[in-house]
């Protein structure tokens, strides 16, 4: 597991590029947008993609539901179940905390 991006929902994809002034790697319509952050990639997302209220890290995993089973054995609280989306499959979970992040293959 390695962090991936940080998720950042946004109102508005193209006001969020202007505001941050970091290059775009990828950007998906008024979806998706990859910034890059310098050693971490911000992920913009537009209302279609809102999987968080707030900003979240997002790791990277090998496999999202084994994963998800790891972390609900440690304690954490599913709060989206892993679903496929156009370019991953991804869950939201709560830690022990009460803070929100995301796993994503």
């Amino acid at each position: 597991m390695k962090l991936g991006n940080v998720f950042v929902p946004v109102d508005d994809l193209d006001k969020a590029i202007a505001f941050y002034g970091l290059p775009v790697k990828f950007r998906d319509g008024d979806r998706f947008a990859a910034l890059d952050g310098g050693g971490v990639t911000i992920a913009l997302a537009g209302p279609a993609e809102h999987v968080t209220a707030g900003i979240a890290p997002s790791y990277k995993v090998e496999d999202v539901r084994q994963a998800v089973r790891l972390f609900e054995e440690r304690g954490a609280q599913v709060v989206r179940e892993p679903e496929s989306g156009p370019h991953e499959t991804r869950a939201v979970l709560r830690d022990p905390s009460g803070n929100v992040f995301v796993l994503y293959s």
